[in-house]
């Protein structure tokens, strides 16, 4: 028997079986779960109900997080299979592709800045404001994703290193928000993984190249060792933990520069 028995798990973002909503659903399926799933529109819902019959999911709602409409109707849909549940896990983030192409101040503008911190930042407190109420009382648990370009320079990364700053900070004052509700709110900071999202940022090959090369664990992660911290962070196991960002990197964050006789 898992440790996660008995709990329920919304996971919102699941879009492909290279992403790493992929990771943690397996990895919460594996550990007893029972899983529902979100799509962003009609259109993907075959895709996603495909993927979600691997962990017997029992439903895929479709759920636009830029709409808050939707949000409230993918919260009446849930109640249908659900009066309460335990899990959300928010693995959504989103830049406009000519926010992520070329220098920082050449591409910034203002309605790439509003969509980048509007899916990326702003959807997890929508989705936490939406939730509480049918996670109250059962230890609770939000898991959101994020990424080292929040507090370093990334090449390329551009508006999304703003958004996963914003995510960052989201979390703390979640945190102090759901505490008192019995719920707590984490992120992972997951290392470079050639995800479908990772494909839309330029050079991340070279990104990827550098990371194994310098990161302690001279290695890059993969969905499955940010799916396993996840279950970790999801359980009762982790209950003394929440506004806390958890690096799933090799060790990557930790590094201040390379090994001098290291060959790039």
């Amino acid at each position: 028997m898992g440790f996660l028995h008995g709990k329920r798990a919304l996971i919102v973002g699941l879009i492909s079986d290279r992403s790493i909503a992929y990771g943690i659903a397996d990895s919460l399926h594996r550990e007893g779960a029972e899983i529902i799933l979100t799509c962003q529109n009609e259109k993907l819902k075959n895709r996603v109900e495909e993927m979600g019959a691997k962990w017997n999911a029992l439903t895929t709602i479709p759920c636009d997080v830029g709409n808050d409409e939707q949000i409230t109707q993918l919260f009446l849909e849930l109640k249908k299979y659900w009066d309460s549940f335990d899990i959300l896990v928010h693995s959504v983030a989103y830049a406009p592709s000519d926010q992520l192409e070329g220098d920082y101040i050449d591409v910034i503008n203002r309605e790439g800045f509003r969509i980048a911190h509007d899916i990326s930042s702003y959807s997890l407190a929508a989705l936490a404001k939406a939730s509480y109420l049918m996670m109250e009382g059962r230890h609770g648990s939000i898991l959101t994703l994020s990424y080292l370009g929040s507090e370093r320079i990334v090449p390329f990364y551009n508006v999304m290193g703003l958004a996963k700053a914003s995510l960052e900070a989201n979390v703390r004052y979640l945190a102090q928000s759901l505490g008192p509700k019995g719920i707590r709110i984490n992120a992972i900071s997951a290392g470079p993984i050639r995800t479908l999202a990772a494909t839309g940022i330029k050079q991340f090959t070279k990104i990827l190249a550098y990371h194994e090369k310098i990161a302690p664990l001279r290695k890059n992660v993969t969905i499955e060792d940010v799916g396993n911290t996840a279950a970790f962070l999801c359980s009762d196991l982790a209950l003394g933990i929440t506004a806390t960002t958890i690096y799933v990197d090799a060790g990557y964050h930790a590094v201040a520069s390379m090994d001098p006789d290291m060959e790039i």
